[in-house]
């Protein structure tokens, strides 16, 4: 008698990026979340950037607005003299990193995506305030073009952080936690990285020769 051979699954672009949606859309919770919370602190370094640092000053004696314009500077000093071509790996590279970090570290009960969604979220408003200040409102559309790509790249990976450190906490929860990170680590390789390669890429056009 002969033997049935055991069909092998033929890898495929088009059903990675279906399994990628699938998940996608099973954890639209968390990324409506993160959404909600970046835009909630958009709207608060955008329109409440004094009186958010009188409440640091005052509560824990730190100038959130000095320190801010200290970290700016210091991204300026650092691409300062770069290229559009060195620009791009310097942009996705930061991207890359924190959207990887903000998975990861979402392990530890989704802390770090969380921070980061706030910080990230506030330092937004802060620029747009400051540029709105000096250049008029017309200015904040020559950020938009920056977020087009990155924010739902930025989005995605803080959600799936969220999902991975809230898992303990779920009752029911339709993956496995070795399944989560599995479809998160392939969620970020073909649906994030590329993102964040055509948001580095616009981002350093925009800069480089702006």
């Amino acid at each position: 008698m002969k033997k049935k051979r055991s069909k092998k699954k033929k890898f495929s672009f088009f059903g990675e990026y279906k399994k990628c949606w699938d998940f996608l859309k099973n954890s639209r919770e968390y990324i409506y979340f993160a959404v909600l919370v970046f835009f909630i602190f958009v709207v608060i370094g955008f329109f409440f950037e004094d009186l958010i640092n009188i409440f640091f000053k005052s509560i824990f004696n730190f100038d959130l607005k000095e320190n801010i314009l200290d970290y700016i500077a210091e991204l300026l000093l650092a691409t300062e003299g770069m290229g559009a071509r060195e620009l791009i790996g310097y942009i996705f590279l930061n991207n890359l990193q924190s959207s990887f970090l903000g998975i990861i570290f979402g392990i530890f009960f989704g802390i770090f995506p969380f921070v980061a969604t706030i910080f990230n979220g506030y330092l937004l408003g802060f620029v747009a305030i400051l540029s709105v200040k000096e250049q008029g409102i017309l200015v904040l559309w020559r950020i938009l073009p920056h977020g087009i790509f990155e924010l739902p790249a930025i989005f995605i990976s803080f959600a799936l952080g969220f999902r991975l450190g809230i898992y303990v906490f779920r009752e029911k929860e339709k993956y496995s936690f070795k399944e989560l990170i599995f479809h998160s680590l392939r969620v970020f390789l073909l649906v994030i990285f590329p993102l964040l390669v055509v948001a580095a890429i616009i981002e350093g056009i925009l800069i480089g020769f702006g």
